[in-house]
C-alpha cells in the first residue's frame, strides 16, 4: 500500500528533473508506467480484498497524539484505485499526444502524478487526519495542474477559483473530521466506523 503511494510521487520528482522542452516520450513514458503499474497491482489486490477483507498498513507517526499513519485498503476503496490508476493512465496517454513540444510537458506530468499520488492518499488513508493532509495536497496540484498555462488569464483565474473552493472545504472537512474524531475517541477510520 504505501508503495501504491509513493510510486506516484517519486515519479513527479523524475519528470519535475526532466528537461523543460522537447520531446514528451520521456516524461509520458514515466508516468504512464506508473499508472499502469498502480492499475495492474490493484488489479492483483483484488483477490485481497473480496468477500469483505481489510489490508492494513500501520506504522506510529505521532504517538504523543495517539496518530499512527495507517492505510486500509476494501473493495470500495479498491474500486476507487482502479477508478484513479485507469482514468489517469488515459489522461497520460492522451497528453502525450495533446501537448505541443513547446510546452514543459515534464512540468505537467510532475502535477499530474502528485495529483494521482494524492488522489491515493485520500482513498487509502485509514487515518481521518492523514487524509485530510492528502485532502489539501490535491487542492495544491489541482491548482498547479488548473494553472499550467500561467501565461493565460483564464487559466490564473481557474486555479485561483479553484484553490479557494477546495482550500475553504478542506478546512471545513478538517473541522468535521475533528469532530468525529473527538466523538469517537479516535481519528482511526476503523474505530470511527466501529462506533457507527
Amino acid at each position: 500500500l504505501p508503495i501504491l503511494i509513493a510510486l506516484p510521487f517519486l515519479g513527479s520528482i523524475i519528470t519535475a528533473a526532466m528537461p523543460r522542452y522537447g520531446a514528451a516520450r520521456a516524461p509520458a513514458a514515466v508516468a504512464g508506467g506508473i499508472a499502469l503499474f498502480a492499475l495492474l497491482s490493484a488489479i492483483f489486490l483484488y483477490s485481497s480484498v473480496k468477500g469483505g477483507a481489510v489490508i492494513k498498513y500501520d506504522v506510529e507517526w505521532l504517538p504523543q497524539l495517539g496518530l499512527n499513519f495507517t492505510l486500509r485498503l476494501d473493495a470500495f476503496a479498491w474500486m476507487f484505485i482502479i477508478l484513479i490508476t485507469g482514468i489517469g493512465f488515459l489522461v497520460v496517454l492522451y497528453a502525450r499526444y495533446y501537448m505541443s513540444a513547446e510546452d514543459p510537458i515534464p512540468r505537467f506530468f510532475a502535477f499530474f502524478l502528485a495529483f494521482m499520488g494524492s488522489m491515493l492518499g485520500i482513498v487509502l488513508s485509514g487515518n481521518v487526519i492523514l487524509l485530510s493532509i492528502f485532502w489539501e495536497m490535491t487542492s495544491i496540484f489541482s491548482f498547479l495542474l488548473i494553472g499550467y498555462w500561467h501565461n493565460n488569464a483564464t487559466a490564473r483565474d481557474g486555479a485561483r477559483m479553484a484553490l479557494t473552493v477546495t482550500g475553504i472545504g478542506g478546512f471545513c472537512l478538517l473541522a468535521g473530521l475533528l469532530v468525529l474524531g473527538h466523538m469517537a475517541g479516535s481519528y482511526d477510520l476503523d474505530a470511527i466506523i466501529a462506533k457507527g
